[in-house]
């Protein structure tokens, strides 16, 4: 019998890769490309974590399983509330390999809080509500919990980027890593499987923080840890090589990131003064969120969760006046949440919004011509309108308009949040190491990489299609995808014995949101 072994290697860049494996850094990863294949791996657009990984593990695009963004818009307000497994709309992997008798082990995979009943065990990924560590309630089944209790999620804070900050990140990122490869490689040793996934997330972080330390021709190259990314990307590289060690002979092996990387560089666009500049929106006084800025700044790291757990509500609605305070919804049509990682533009629509100021007759050429604006600005290479780059029942859950920001020289720009001033400027250099309202040194690129231990007669792939080949690899046929296997000779579609549907949709707790917001705002991910 066939068993696999996923490693992900989240934000993992194919052109890092191939250098070091050429350079005699990644023997391990060099080996299993040797003996198989090496494949560009087309992410989601724009490449973001949660949904790029449940593309992965469900073989759909996100138009279809209904992840987009860590946070959705909440329906009939200006009001976001935070994204776990439970609006995932599609089965993913352990859901169909479970119903078809397969025994599992996941292992950190984004977005999987809650846990699901499996056949086998589960470790839930870093949107778990707990401040760092695991408790019960991210695992599966809840007894496993003694085995897993040092499996670390946000050790690495960005909120306060001074002196000494590099060197204490980097250290703390390779202790984090190998405290997850002890813990999964015990349960690869220990645990009957089938399929065994276990995603690593210090390539991501590494590669948003020290960029600009390991690129020389980086605008904002500095001097600093140069070799912090080579560092943690040998050290996966050790981890790879033991996890298949541990597996064995019989064991096929899949390595795949979700997105790549490049650097930034010191171009900040702000989308929603270019919209104002053009009467898609206009500002109003008064409107941004004074408790969370004051929070941010004066409240102590180790506080901030306390703070956010006892005022109900604080967390989700601060972080909605820091992306919607300060518009004036009468005489605005359109907006965005200039979020760096997803730039991308709302529609203010009558009917949907409570003060949409665009009717829904008029809304398809509206978009349209707000894609065509807003190419002409020299910073965007492109718009799209929602429906063009997603299929499916939940497409109404995406942005109305996702852009592609130009890269300058090969260095993408910083999509930053204002609330007037211009649409564009230059980062000062005392902005250039990152941190709040400066954009990280290093942001997501479109391709990924698969790399397979066993041929494959294709040369490029997308992350739709690592969920299908999972499945015909292991020979279990494989529901309605998007994705096509990517070896030769997959199995036919065969009649399967019905997946459990996604169970009702479970909204955090206050106390929990808190949580989840402080963790990605320590990652960088929020403003």
């Amino acid at each position: 019998m066939t068993r696999l072994l996923l490693i992900g290697l989240d934000g993992a860049e194919p052109a890092l890769l191939e250098r070091w494996m050429a350079e005699g850094r990644l023997p391990h990863l060099a080996r299993l490309r040797e003996r198989g294949a090496f494949l560009r791996l087309r992410s989601t657009n724009p490449p973001v974590t949660f949904p790029a990984w449940t593309t992965c593990v469900t073989g759909v695009n996100p138009g279809r399983h209904g992840i987009f963004d860590f946070t959705e818009v909440t329906p009939g307000a200006y009001r976001l509330r935070f994204v776990n497994a439970t609006r995932r709309q599609a089965p993913a992997l352990w859901n169909i390999l479970s119903a078809a008798g397969k025994r599992v082990a996941v292992l950190g995979v984004p977005g999987t809080w809650p846990p699901e009943p499996v056949n086998g065990v589960m470790v839930s990924g870093f949107d778990s509500p707990v401040a760092t560590g695991v408790d019960a309630s991210c695992v599966y089944p809840p007894e496993l919990l003694p085995e897993v209790r040092e499996w670390r999620f946000a050790d690495v804070q960005e909120s306060h980027i001074g002196p000494g900050w590099h060197e204490r990140a980097l250290e703390a990122l390779l202790k984090k890593l190998e405290d997850k490869e002890r813990i999964a490689t015990r349960l690869l040793a220990r645990e009957p499987w089938d399929f065994f996934m276990v995603v690593f997330g210090e390539s991501d972080t590494v590669s948003h923080h020290f960029w600009l330390f390991h690129d020389p021709q980086s605008p904002r190259h500095r001097p600093g840890p140069q070799d912090a990314l080579a560092r943690v990307y040998s050290r996966l590289d050790a981890a790879v090589g033991r996890l298949v060690e541990t597996a064995g002979e019989d064991v096929i092996t899949m390595i795949v990131s979700d997105h790549g990387f490049g650097g930034a560089g010191t171009g900040v666009v702000h989308l929603n003064n270019w919209l104002a500049l053009h009467d898609y929106l206009a500002f109003r006084t008064g409107g941004d969120s004074l408790l969370k800025r004051a929070a941010l700044r004066y409240v102590p790291v180790k506080l901030r969760g306390v703070l956010f757990r006892r005022l109900r509500g604080l967390a989700e609605g601060a972080e909605s006046k820091s992306r919607f305070g300060g518009i004036d919804w009468a005489r605005t049509t359109a907006w965005s949440e200039e979020l760096n990682y997803f730039p991308s533009v709302r529609v203010n629509l009558a009917g949907r919004e409570p003060h949409g100021q665009v009717r829904a007759p008029d809304y398809r050429a509206f978009v349209h011509d707000v894609c065509q604006h807003l190419e002409t600005w020299e910073v965007v290479e492109r718009a799209w309108p929602r429906a063009e780059l997603f299929e499916g029942p939940h497409v109404d859950r995406a942005p109305d308009i996702i852009l592609e920001l130009a890269l300058e020289n090969g260095y993408s720009h910083s999509c930053l949040r204002s609330r007037g001033g211009p649409p564009f400027r230059r980062l000062r250099p005392e902005e250039y190491f990152g941190g709040k309202e400066r954009g990280m040194t290093g942001n997501h690129r479109p391709d990924g990489v698969c790399l397979l231990s066993t041929p494959s007669p294709l040369p490029r792939a997308d992350i739709q299609d690592v969920a299908p080949t999972v499945l015909a690899l292991l020979g279990v046929p494989a529901p309605p995808m998007d994705g096509r296997p990517l070896v030769a000779g997959a199995s036919s579609p065969v009649p399967l014995s019905p997946v459990p549907a996604v169970g009702a949709a479970y909204d955090y707790t206050p106390a929990e949101a808190a949580v989840v917001e402080e963790r990605l705002r320590g990652l960088g991910y929020l403003e």
